[in-house]
């Protein structure tokens, strides 16, 4: 499997959501996603404060790391974050994406990761504006967009943000004009829906989850999700 930096400049990458396969299946589950295609698997890290549920421990991710070869998209949804961090660059991690809300110095942050070799992302609530961001967005490898609340996905009355397109059209419209190499990433009830709209010019990254994969037919759901892909690519062309 293919973890050099190369990959990540592919046109619209799929990130399945490890906290919703099946928790007692996991192993089979994202030999599933190999076999079909997948090459990127995201990493939610929730602490309970910052965000309120704990869906993930750091061991099972320690754990899948021996016996797979995908890259790690991690995104913590922690305060503070230091300790994470650490356990997750030992781990071996390929993208790191934080969020803003939580960091008093996100820049530094940004340049560390950097550093020990791996992606660094900055994420951003769905109440947090772009604009926040606008000095440091240089520094981004990957600025992810959650279009709900961090760590309110199991909340079936959580729905995307209505304003998520002025959003996305704000973060596309400024790594444009200044031609960053900054990829958006969009994560929060993820469908079918949103990756046509957003993923012919805008989004590069999706996390997809329950919205669009199910436990019980995920190689379908997934053979789908690629045909759509491959259909986007090509209107792109």
């Amino acid at each position: 499997m293919d973890r050099s930096d190369n990959f990540w400049d592919n046109k619209l990458i799929y990130s399945p959501s490890l906290i919703c396969l099946d928790p007692c299946n996991l192993e089979s589950q994202v030999r599933v996603l190999e076999s079909s295609g997948v090459e990127v698997l995201h990493i939610d890290i929730i602490d309970g404060h910052f965000s309120p549920s704990l869906p993930l421990g750091l061991d099972t991710v320690k754990a899948l790391r021996k016996i797979t070869n995908l890259s790690f998209d991690a995104h913590l949804m922690t305060e503070p974050n230091g300790y994470f961090i650490d356990e997750l660059l030992d781990i071996g991690v390929d993208q790191l994406i934080f969020h803003f809300e939580t960091e008093k110095h996100p820049n530094a942050l940004l340049s560390m990761l950097k550093n020990r070799g791996v992606r660094a992302g900055i994420a951003l609530k769905p109440s947090t504006p772009v604009s926040a961001i606008d000095c440091i967005l240089e520094c981004c490898d990957t600025v992810l967009l959650m279009l709900i609340n961090p760590g309110y996905a199991g909340y079936s009355w959580e729905k995307q943000i209505p304003f998520a397109q002025r959003k996305i059209d704000e973060l596309h419209r400024i790594i444009s004009e200044r031609k960053l190499p900054v990829k958006m990433e969009l994560d929060g009830r993820i469908s079918k829906e949103s990756i046509n709209t957003f993923g012919k010019d805008a989004a590069d990254i999706f996390v997809i989850g329950s919205t669009c994969l199910s436990k019980n037919n995920l190689k379908s759901d997934i053979d789908e999700l690629y045909s759509l892909r491959e259909k986007l690519i090509g209107e792109t062309v």
